[in-house]
């Protein structure tokens, strides 16, 4: 009988053992494939966050995160004086940002704005909702109220002034505009013109030309866009010196977003900016807020690779064990097989062999595990790690620009790649632990298994 022949017999010479090694050698080559399917899931999503984010550097006054309102801090013209010149610096976008209440409606909440109003009625509907504990909360468009609901209240609206109305930086929320009627309006013409969003034109019935006030003036519709998101579209959008004109607030700026040449001059012209301005800006690259908002995925890929790393240790040591208790178990045959003249490589190829079977075997098993589980753990792991996208943040605050939901949206790809990878593993540990036992075996000497018997 040849060698494999033998050893594939051997493999199933004790059916319960062999079994429950079968049974372990499974879960951990699953588990390692789950885990290797999730690390890598988790780090395409981290490097296409990162590609999609672009090369952006934000703007705002020492000490602010991103708050609107009238009594907002800002930066002055003189302070943002230069920017432009910065080497690697292509555009500046100039953005001013304020909250205006709907005439007529409550002022019930604190943050909701300053003493600016405006004819238009926010489209964002509050969702009512109660927690474990009783608390009752209304929430919607990045707004959260806690307790009841103020009579006749109605969610502040953001009305932003830009260089250039069309951008994504340009909304609050950082969510890009798709105009869907009429033109958009320009940047730097100071005119009593405005676009705003199409749930916002469909709450108050008005369409591209028609007319509505705020800060006591009247602004003509000029065009409607949509926004991905609900407090996106509770924006009006004017132009730079019209919203300093109104909001009076001349020469001032909420927020500027510098655009870098190239992802590669990104880190050296962020900090030229910084150097620019001092203590009177803060200034973060896009980068460094994706760099936040993906903390928690980060966590997930290090979780990831402590478990493979885990797992593949698991599998090894159940296979070293077995081959050691194996040996121990036959010394007797291998002494025997040794006087009758069989050398330590035949020996050792004989119990090599078996390992690979019981590996084979364990491998499939692990296989169809990895197929089956790399996505719902997947899921189940950055569930858990990344926040609830539908809980409201801060009002007032410029969120990352990183969408929570999008974080969830991952999908591990079982591909060949995996699957081979897998395989070579797990033979590869089954030869490693096999050659320990190869050692063993050459320790064997016939004469003294002859004596002890």
């Amino acid at each position: 009988m040849n060698v494999v022949t033998l050893g594939v017999r051997n493999a199933f010479r004790n059916r319960t053992r062999t079994g429950a090694i079968i049974a372990i050698l499974g879960l951990s080559i699953g588990l390692s494939l789950v885990m290797l399917i999730s690390y890598q899931a988790v780090q395409q999503k981290i490097s296409d966050t990162k590609r999609s984010i672009g090369n952006t550097v934000t703007i705002r006054p020492a000490g602010n995160t991103g708050m609107i309102g009238g009594n907002s801090s800002t930066l002055s013209a003189d302070q943002l004086d230069g920017v432009k010149d910065i080497d690697h610096v292509s555009d500046v976008t100039e953005i001013l940002t304020d909250r205006l209440s709907t005439e007529g409606a409550s002022e019930g909440m604190p943050m909701g704005g300053g003493t600016a109003k405006t004819s238009l009625t926010s489209p964002v509907e509050l969702k009512k909702s109660t927690n474990s504990d009783g608390v009752t909360t209304y929430s919607g468009g990045g707004l959260m109220l806690a307790g009841g609901m103020p009579e006749n209240f109605s969610p502040p609206i953001t009305m932003a002034g830009s260089t250039n109305p069309t951008a994504g930086d340009t909304i609050p929320e950082g969510s890009a505009i798709t105009i869907t009627d009429g033109k958009a309006i320009s940047g730097t013409k100071d005119a009593d013109e405005a676009m705003i969003s199409e749930a916002m034109a469909k709450k108050n019935n008005l369409k591209v030309g028609d007319t509505f006030t705020a800060y006591d003036t009247t602004l003509t519709v000029k065009a409607l866009f949509t926004a991905k998101t609900e407090g996106a579209n509770n924006t009006i959008i004017v132009s730079m010196p019209t919203q300093q004109r109104l909001s009076d607030r001349s020469d001032q700026v909420s927020t500027a977003v510098a655009t870098i040449d190239s992802l590669d001059n990104l880190k050296a012209a962020t900090t030229a900016l910084q150097d620019k301005l001092g203590t009177d800006g803060d200034v973060t690259s896009a980068l460094d807020q994706a760099d936040k908002a993906l903390q928690p995925l980060a966590s997930v890929k290090k979780v990831a690779l402590f478990s493979l790393l885990g797992s593949v240790v698991a599998g090894g040591v159940v296979i070293l064990m077995m081959m050691i208790m194996v040996v121990r178990e036959r010394r007797r045959e291998i002494g025997i097989l040794k006087a009758i003249g069989a050398s330590n490589l035949r020996i050792v190829l004989q119990f090599m062999t078996e390992a690979l079977t019981l590996t084979l075997i364990g491998a499939f098993i692990g296989l169809v595990i990895g197929v089956v589980g790399g996505n719902p753990i997947t899921a189940s792991l950055v569930d858990s790690s990344v926040g609830d996208p539908t809980q409201p943040g801060p009002m007032m605050a410029r969120p990352l620009m990183v969408n929570v939901g999008d974080l969830k949206d991952i999908q591990a790809h079982i591909g060949a790649s995996v699957l081979l990878f897998g395989l070579g593993g797990a033979l590869i540990i089954a030869m490693l632990s096999s050659s320990f036992a190869g050692w063993l075996i050459a320790k064997v000497r016939p004469a003294e298994v002859m004596r002890q018997d």
